[in-house]
């Protein structure tokens, strides 16, 4: 078993007698903004733009794209409800084509959006939160693996040629399954960046100023994988390297590329199943909707998500636009990365969590804050999600550069931001579309939306929010949880290459298996910053069962493994 959790104070500090672990962690907080970027000059940071003013009804508000694409106002194809029509579909498609577009004044966003910020900044650590916001249920690695689904669900890797062609991803797109196109690219040939140019079955790996395990990187600090979206906070950029160092281990294991590949793919889905999903939306909706069959495929009950074209589904805007952006109110103001050391998500360049860097050694993730680790107690201060509300986290009203553009007229705040975006691609009211779902609508005073001209009827994303802090905040409402169900669950069962579909079925070597066993495979625990000394037993355990998976993946034949590099 691995050692326990314990609790350290820099040596320093405890020599000088009488500190507590308290306040040498808001002093190394503090002394963050002291301390070079790994990888940048030590000149002093530049100051932030100012934010833009909120926008009133006849102003032109900026929904500008950052360089990672993450700011984009509408992702192509996304505006398919207002520029081809709610029956159109393609790359995004309408869930409830039925429905009418919801859209209230822009200034009645606006000062929504206002409203659903949470004006507590940033803890000098992680226990100190006490304002009862913290989700119970939820270790706050949940948001960031959505973040990296999400990624993976939306990237366009379509040839910008036949985007030019094609501005509203009618017949140039890729499908949103979940196939790691983050991670794999389109493979080897196409993307020969992504691996290592010694052994092109491998995944490339980088390393940071102090030799702990990166990204690759360019020299200006981005790093070079599928989608860049991915480096745009140090979370989910440790937790992409997970997935490169999950399919290298793979290879050491003596698999194919192609093996390696579906086996990364494999337990990935896996973990949305049996492990995101049941966390998001509870495990009784995710039972309900699965059809398992002995020694065969799962099928899917999806009632309400039918794309037009299964072989290459579109991805409702519903879901895209509102329901899925609901991993927003999870997010945390600060995280303790590892023992001692609390950072802010965004704030001051030269001591938050902002990517597109090489990775700060102190920024380091010890995972055993974020998930269920095996073998290894609960530390006293694990960062938990937000309960899922209608209160964002602070720096979310304040995107940094790495997220959206500066400019002149860009909106800034994230709620703002999801709130206009909504209107402008034809989203329906949250109650239209929980009548449309045969659930009781939840009334706009319930909702606190008192402004008559709101006529009765609630934005969507806000409205899933609300739906889901009305019931305690620790998972997704009846409206919310089933979209989200529902396309996930519906998604991998159209993937014919999906472990769903695996003609003799198909489990990890381990189960139940969840993010800390996933962690503990790809020997992302290997290198934590502190407290994981006594790994030997556990990490021979691990070879062991890769060992066991590939012996297996060979077992079942060729037919079991064609997946391309490409995928």
């Amino acid at each position: 078993m691995r050692a326990t959790k314990r609790i350290r104070v820099p040596e320093e500090a405890a020599a000088s007698g009488g500190v507590s672990r308290r306040g040498v962690i808001t002093g190394l907080v503090a002394g963050l903004a002291t301390l070079p970027v790994a990888g940048q000059a030590q000149a002093a940071p530049k100051a932030p733009s100012p934010k833009a003013p909120v926008a009133g009804p006849s102003s032109s508000p900026v929904l500008s794209a950052a360089r990672s694409g993450h700011g984009v106002g509408a992702p192509r194809g996304s505006d398919i409800a207002i520029t081809a029509g709610r029956t159109r579909e393609g790359r995004f498609g309408v869930m409830f084509k039925k429905l009418p577009a919801f859209a209230p004044d822009d200034d009645l966003l606006a000062d929504l959006a206002q409203r659903m910020v949470d004006r507590t900044p940033p803890l000098a650590d992680v226990s100190l939160s006490n304002d009862g916001f913290d989700n119970p249920d939820i270790p706050a690695g949940y948001a960031y693996l959505g973040q990296f689904i999400d990624h993976d669900m939306t990237l366009d890797k379509t040839p910008m040629p036949l985007q030019e062609m094609d501005p509203r991803g009618l017949t140039n797109f890729d499908t949103p399954f979940f196939e790691l196109g983050s991670v794999y690219g389109r493979g080897p040939a196409a993307d020969p960046q992504l691996y290592d140019p010694a052994d092109r079955r491998r995944m490339r790996l980088g390393q940071n100023l102090d030799g702990f395990p990166d990204l690759p990187r360019n020299a200006d600090g981005t790093a070079i994988i599928g989608d860049h979206r991915n480096d745009e906070n140090l979370i989910v950029a440790q937790f992409h390297l997970t997935f490169l160092q999950l399919h290298n281990k793979f290879i050491d294991a003596g698999k194919t590329f192609e093996q390696a590949q579906q086996l990364t793919r494999w337990h990935y889905q896996w973990l949305i199943v049996h492990d995101f999903l049941p966390h998001i939306v509870g495990q009784a909706l995710v039972d309900s909707m699965l059809k398992p069959r002995r020694g065969g495929p799962t099928g899917v009950d999806c009632r309400f998500y039918k794309p037009g074209n299964p072989t290459r589904p579109m991805m409702p805007i519903e879901y895209s636009v509102a329901a899925y952006r609901f991993g927003h109110s999870m997010i945390r103001a600060e995280y303790e990365m590892h023992d001692a050391v609390t950072i802010p998500f965004f704030g001051n360049p030269s001591n938050d969590l902002r990517g597109s860097r090489p990775l700060p050694t102190i920024a380091r993730a010890d995972w055993n804050y974020f998930f269920d680790v095996p073998g290894m107690s609960v530390p006293d201060d694990r960062n938990m999600t937000r309960l899922i509300d209608t209160k964002l986290a602070l720096p979310l009203d304040d995107l940094p550069p790495t997220v959206v553009q500066h400019v002149d007229g860009a909106i800034l705040s994230l709620a703002h931001r999801n709130l206009l975006r909504g209107k402008r691609l034809g989203l329906p009211a949250g109650q239209d579309v929980a009548r449309a779902m045969g659930v009781a609508p939840v009334p706009n005073d319930r909702l606190g939306l008192t402004d008559l001209r709101w006529n009765g009827r609630a934005p969507l994303w806000f409205y899933v929010l609300k739906e889901a802090e009305l019931l305690g905040g620790r998972t997704l409402g009846p409206v919310g949880g089933r979209i989200i169900a529902e396309v996930v669950l519906g998604i991998l069962s159209l993937d014919r290459t999906s472990f769903l579909n695996a003609p003799t079925g198909w489990a990890p070597e381990r189960t139940p298996f969840a993010c800390g066993d996933f962690l503990e495979m790809a020997g992302a625990l290997e290198n934590m910053p502190v407290g994981n000394e006594d790994e030997g037993a556990e990490e021979e355990g691990a070879e062991d069962e890769l060992e066991t998976e590939v012996e297996e993946l060979h077992a079942e034949g060729d037919a079991e493994a064609e997946l391309g590099p490409a995928g």
